[in-house]
């Protein structure tokens, strides 16, 4: 994937408590500048907050400070106090920033503006569909018997059925099965109450007749997210830097549901 343009940083970032904690210590300036520096890093690397040199060597404080072009030991002062504040953890030696997806996604407001415009695409291009369907001058060149179409049909179902999130009979969506089944390709069993909870917040921000479509939605952008991970971190097979699921929901889920409606994964 290629490296990522730019970052997102809010108007009010100086307002943050742990930035003005920062700020009233010794070599402020530069403590700030290096996090600025590392945030800059982690959208060269577009690889979620994980620096890894080639996806295989962690960068150490020593590099750090050579690319950054700074003494070694302000790197390692500004390292310690970020991962004291939070704002990185290191995790098997290797640094990450929890949160990183947060510097790249949409607001709240444009967030729901741009689901409800893909929904309303997604809708008009389903009822088009519908109508093309049953018009009486569309031509039928191939002939296809009446049980041949509904076998391609029944085996249509079938795979949806199997691959995809289900619904209960009726027009009624299942929620707790979308969740469950979306709980349980995530890779971390922790924290199920409060990833739950996350899950549902993510629904609700959309109106009413659009949610399940955000909840299919939320499938597919984990499923995009987890894809991408094994992809740059071939060697970690247990998922040991991917987030708790509700810190991931919580942080980094947006920019996934950005990726999987670019997609038209939300049909």
């Amino acid at each position: 994937m290629a490296e990522v343009k730019w970052i997102k940083i809010t108007t009010d970032v100086f307002d943050d408590e742990k930035i003005l904690l920062i700020e009233s210590m010794p070599s402020a300036d530069s403590i700030i500048t290096i996090w600025f520096k590392l945030l800059i890093l982690a959208g060269k690397q577009n690889n979620n907050g994980v620096f890894m040199m080639s996806n295989k060597l962690p960068f150490t404080d020593e590099m750090l400070a050579t690319i950054f072009r700074r003494d070694l030991n302000t790197v390692r002062l500004a390292l310690k106090t970020f991962e004291e504040f939070g704002m990185i953890e290191v995790v098997d030696n290797v640094i990450t920033i929890p949160n990183w997806n947060k510097h790249q996604t949409l607001d709240a407001y444009e967030k729901k503006k741009e689901r409800d415009r893909i929904y309303q695409q997604n809708r008009r291009k389903k009822q088009k569909n519908l109508i093309e369907q049953k018009s009486p001058d569309k031509s039928s060149d191939v002939a296809v018997s009446d049980k041949e179409e509904e076998k391609e049909e029944d085996k249509e179902k079938e795979n949806i059925k199997e691959n995809s999130l289900s619904t209960n009979s009726g027009d009624l969506f299942d929620f707790d099965d979308a969740w469950k089944k979306t709980f349980n390709i995530y890779p971390k069993k922790t924290a199920y109450s409060t990833s739950k909870t996350a899950w549902m917040d993510k629904v609700l921000e959309v109106i009413e007749e659009n949610q399940p479509d955000i909840a299919r939605l939320l499938y597919k952008a984990t499923e995009a997210y987890l894809s991408d991970y094994q992809e740059k971190n071939p060697d970690d097979t247990d998922f040991r830097y991917i987030p708790k699921y509700v810190d991931w929901l919580k942080n980094d889920c947006d920019y996934w549901l950005q990726i999987a409606e670019k997609r038209g994964d939300c049909s």
